[in-house]
């Protein structure tokens, strides 16, 4: 049955024959990649079926209902150099519901301070790069005199790097800060604080190609660029129900509960994907799904070295929610030292909660911890909490529940750049999306974006389809 929004609740696939003739595109996979190719090649004009097997589009990125909350799988977040995930929230009409902060300020509490726990600021002025951090950084209460100003040595050697040089993909990046002078706890306390968030690795885990594409482009490129936003709404709202509107208006077909069982091309070009019980010709397909999955489906040829695919790692988030019965902590997001507490997220308004304050901490790097059981995490986290957040000591928590993502990610090692194929295959006709391929930025909901416009113009061009609809996003610096 198909409802108004072209979305498919159960029965067969209806008769693509029944849609207007013309150039037709499958895309197979509805996050955001998939959603963003899907719309980029219906807005030039090509026919568009999108197939997702979850009953939700949204990918990795989305909400569920637990009782009266509406809860996100993890917090996601973005930076204002982040144009390619900006044009997607403007395409899908979500712009004003995730913004950006006037300008970057991130608390950051270390609690192994001689005095128990010390607030610092990481915050930037306006001032042309990198004067912008420098009031912030001479001031970072979490570094010593000297450590701040071997920070702002290696910065500025970072800001050297050549992003094009492909031998920073296979160093790692810890390796480099200690050649650059930093100290243990300059990583931890500076260079892990923003990596580990962005990268979902720690430095010396990180290739220093992705570390310094990070670093340069956020932090080092443009005195906003590392302002960050967030939605303000469930995440559900924009990459589920915006998206499936702007899908609709586009005219695009979106058939979720659909898996792929297979993608195949005849003789005279022409492309065949299965689904249980029908089969779909198309001019192009684009898959747009996990590197493993995308491994599985690719027909023999369309690759040089498919293992590849299997080679780039995984790496898994956990994401902690605690409700409370009052409000204990102040600020919308804070970051945490000297605990294993990474960053603190108020949930509160977004989630629907009506009294209390519902908190989300975001664990990247939790491999030592995706399977530990809730009870065990309950007990390590919420002294953590109590010590970080001293009006937390005397509330009551009245839930407190735990999502694992245990392929949230690529693992951003070293080497990895080689393995991340880009959008064209050896198959005519036959393209890959997802963040985990070339873009150039790591796993991120940016990435995602970046390879489905990618994707999608590497099929109108194909296809003889002119591309001058397809945004144009800055490079990285």
């Amino acid at each position: 049955m198909t409802h108004g929004n072209g979305t498919r609740d159960d029965g067969p696939l209806a008769d693509v024959s029944a849609v207007p003739a013309g150039r037709h595109a499958v895309v197979v996979g509805g996050g955001l990649a998939g959603v963003t190719a899907a719309l980029a090649l219906a807005d030039a004009g090509v026919r568009v079926t999108l197939l997702e097997g979850r009953p939700r589009l949204g990918g990795l990125a989305f909400s569920f209902r637990r009782g009266d909350l509406t809860v996100d799988n993890g917090q996601h977040v973005y930076l204002r150099c982040c144009t390619a995930y900006r044009w997607f929230l403007d395409r899908i009409g979500g712009t004003a519901l995730a913004p950006v902060q006037e300008r970057l300020d991130v608390p950051v509490v270390d609690l192994a301070a001689p005095e128990g726990r010390r607030l610092g600021r990481l915050r930037r002025d306006a001032l042309p790069v990198p004067l912008h951090l420098g009031r912030s950084l001479a001031a970072y209460p979490h570094l010593s005199l000297a450590e701040r100003a071997r920070v702002g040595r290696a910065a500025l050697a970072l800001k050297g790097l050549d992003l094009a040089d492909p031998a920073l993909d296979d160093q790692d990046f810890g390796r480099w800060l200690t050649a650059h002078g930093q100290s243990s706890r300059a990583v931890e306390a500076l260079w892990d604080l923003v990596g580990i968030a962005t990268l979902n690795a720690a430095a010396g885990d990180a290739s220093l190609g992705l570390a310094a594409m990070v670093f340069k482009t956020g932090l080092l490129s443009d005195p906003g660029a590392a302002d960050i936003g967030w939605a303000r709404v469930p995440l559900g709202e924009l990459h589920d129900r915006l998206a499936r509107r702007a899908l609709d208006s586009a005219g695009v077909r979106t058939e979720v509960r659909t898996r792929v069982t297979s993608v195949a091309v005849d003789g005279d070009g022409e492309w065949s994907v299965r689904v249980p019980g029908e089969t779909l010709r198309a001019d192009a397909v684009v898959l747009a799904v996990p590197q493993r999955e995308a491994h599985d489906l690719l027909p023999a040829g369309a690759l040089d070295a498919p293992g590849n695919l299997l080679e780039i790692g995984t790496a898994p988030i956990l994401n902690i929610h605690v409700v409370y019965d009052r409000k204990v902590l102040a600020a919308p997001f804070l970051a945490a030292l000297g605990t294993p507490v990474q960053w603190v997220f108020d949930r509160t308004g977004a989630s629907g909660l009506k009294t209390g304050q519902y908190l989300a901490l975001s664990q990247s790097t939790a491999q030592d911890e995706i399977d530990t059981p809730v009870a065990a995490l309950r007990e390590r986290y919420l002294p953590e909490l109590e010590r970080l957040l001293p009006r937390a000591r005397g509330a009551e928590v009245k839930d407190f529940f735990v999502t694992r993502e245990r392929t949230a990610t690529f693992a951003p090692a070293p080497g990895v750049g080689r393995l991340r194929p880009g959008a064209r295959t050896k198959a005519p006709g036959l393209y890959l999306a997802g963040a985990w391929t070339a873009t150039g930025w790591p796993a991120t909901m940016e990435s995602a974006v970046r390879s489905g416009v990618g994707a999608a113009g590497a099929a109108l061009a194909a296809l003889g389809r002119s591309r001058d609809r397809l945004p144009a996003f800055e490079e990285a610096a």
